[in-house]
Formats: structure tokens, sequence, C-alpha cells
């Protein structure tokens, strides 16, 4: 199977009413491109990364009555799991697409990762113009990193419990690149090729 990008018909999901109705649709129409996506995002970053990456689709194992508002891929050096570890993901809303350097609550050492990116925020500042932020995974919102106050934005990272750091990009559900899979996963991997550095000091955190 190759990558085809994504329709209306996987952003459509997100409007199915039922916790299994919907889990259903997101088997169907999105975990498929997910693990043909994934698969070629994941030897991809192994490469460049120089270790083996692992990828995870998001099971949404713990949701016994209200539907998941979003779905994703998450790729991490972990193969037992991604969520204690910063992973890259790439998923949908029912609007967009996002593509992640997630740094995500679960994180043990969240506050050694945060005080690494404080240290080196200019590297952050200097990521495109179309990069954003957001410090949680569950909401859609995310501010343009041009217009953040980064170094709040990380101290509270650093000081909250709860707070995360995800970094990246988003796609509006309606841009043509989305049916294009080939222009898309050119996309996706440069949006990474900007990460990687940002990954690599969570590492070494």
């Amino acid at each position: 199977m190759s990558f085809s990008g994504f329709s209306s018909t996987d952003f459509q999901v997100f409007h199915i009413d039922g916790l299994e109705e919907r889990m259903q649709a997101i088997r169907t129409h999105i975990q498929p491109k997910f693990r043909v996506l994934g698969e070629r995002l994941t030897n991809d970053l192994s490469a460049k990364l120089g270790m083996e990456m692992f990828l995870h689709i998001a099971k949404h194992a713990r949701r016994t009555k209200n539907p998941p508002n979003d779905t994703w891929l998450a790729i991490a050096n972990n193969k037992r799991g991604y969520k204690k570890h910063p992973h890259f993901q790439v998923g949908l809303f029912d609007d967009h697409v996002f593509i992640w350097l997630a740094c995500i609550y679960e994180l043990p050492n969240k506050q050694q990762i945060a005080a690494k990116y404080l240290e080196h925020i200019e590297k952050i500042q200097a990521l495109p113009n179309d990069f954003v932020i957001s410090d949680d995974h569950t909401k859609k919102n995310a501010q343009p990193i041009s217009e953040t106050d980064l170094k709040n934005v990380l101290e509270r990272f650093e000081r909250v419990k709860k707070a995360e750091c995800l970094i990246g990009r988003h796609i509006s559900s309606t841009d043509p690149i989305l049916q294009d899979g080939e222009a898309l996963i050119r996309f996706i991997a440069d949006t990474f090729d900007h990460l990687i550095p940002l990954y690599r000091l969570s590492l070494d955190a």
C-alpha cells in the first residue's frame, strides 16, 4: 500500500458519535495510512539519527466512554512505549494535521529537558516562521513561536507538572498538500529535520 495522503473522510471521522463507532472508523480509515506513513518516517528518522526508532500507533485503549477528538502515530527510540520519552508525532484533529516533537507530562526527566531547552532557547527561536508551540497535547490550539514568550512557556514546562512542550507545524485540513502523499511525506520529513537538533538536546538532558 502506498501513502495517498489524508482526505476529507479522514477528518469527518471525528464527527462520528459513540466511542466504538468512532474507533472503528479510525481503525478503518486512518490507522492503515498511519502504518504506511509511519514506517516511511520511522526508517527515515532511524537513518538520520543513527539509532533504531520504533513506530507506535495510538490505540486509545484507556477510553471507556468519550470518543477521541484526535488520533496520532508516534515515533520514539523505545520499543515498548513512547509517552515517557521525547517522541515525534503526526496526527489529526477534525480540522488539521499536527506534526510535533512532543515532550509530554509523563516524561520522568521533564525538568531537565526544560532546562536544556532554556539553555539553548536560540535553537527554538531560529525555527522557520510557520513553526508553532503548544503546552497541552489534548488541545487544538497552538501559538506561532515567533509570537510567543518562549522563555515563559519553557519555564512553565519546567515548573508545572502537567505542562507539556510540543513544537512543530500544523496543516489545515483544506490544504491541497494533504491530497499528495509524497509531497506530504517530504513536508513532514522536512519538519522533523528542523526538530532533530532539539530531539538530540532532549536525549542529552
